[in-house]
Parts: C-alpha cells; structure tokens; sequence
C-alpha cells in the first residue's frame, strides 16, 4: 500500500512564496504520475498540478497557477515538490498530493488511485 505524507504548509502573505514536499514509501514511486490537488472550504477539491514518471515529459498546470507555481520530482527521495510563488488569497486550501499508477495523466481526482492527508495553506491578504 502506497502512503504519501505532505508537508511545507503554513500561513503566508500575499505574494509569498511555498513549497510543498510529498514524500511517498510503500510503492514503487518512480512508477507512478504524481499530482497535487486542493480544496478550499466549501469547494470541490481541484486540480493543480501533475508530473510523469519519465524525467524530461511534459508537466500540467491547471490555468490559474500557470507562470506561478513549478513542480518537479526527486525519485531518488521519492519526493514530488510544488513550488508556489506569487501567492494568493484565491490559492488558500488544504493541497493534497496523489499518485496515479496508470500511464495517463489525469487531471480529476479520480483519476488517482492514492492520497495523502493535505498541508493547510493559508494566503492572507
């Protein structure tokens, strides 16, 4: 069973910068399509980020973090990292990180067959 532990959460300003570590044990990590999603309060959880497996293939950003935040993979750590500049208050939610085991990347949460517990984080205006 694949288990993926988040961190690097917090409460940030406006125009602040994040970055989120996604540590995975259990699996087979340099396998899997990994992504990040959030969910803010009251909201369905979406979609914000992916990686493949293969180094050098495309990544996926949905629209609104385009030219803001990055996401890259250490397979030797088997850590999957978001990093999130330029901050906004429309950024805040609790961001998840999942693993996809299939060869599609996928930008709806069912499309990931595992996830971690979410890293609150907080932009104040």
């Amino acid at each position: 069973q694949v288990q993926l532990v988040e961190s690097g959460g917090g409460l940030v300003q406006a125009g602040g910068s994040l970055r989120l570590s996604c540590v995975a044990s259990g699996g087979t990590f340099t396998r899997y399509i990994m992504g990040w999603f959030r969910q803010a309060p009251g909201k369905e959880r979406e979609f914000v980020a992916a990686i493949p497996w293969r180094a050098g293939s495309p990544t996926r950003f949905t629209d609104s973090v385009k030219g803001r935040f990055t996401i890259s993979r250490d397979n030797a750590k088997n850590t999957v990292y978001l990093q999130m500049n330029s901050l906004k208050p429309e950024d805040t939610g609790v961001y998840y990180c999942a693993a996809d085991r299939t060869l599609v990347l996928h930008t709806v949460p069912s499309g990931y067959d595992y996830w971690g517990q979410g890293t609150q984080v907080t932009v104040s205006s």
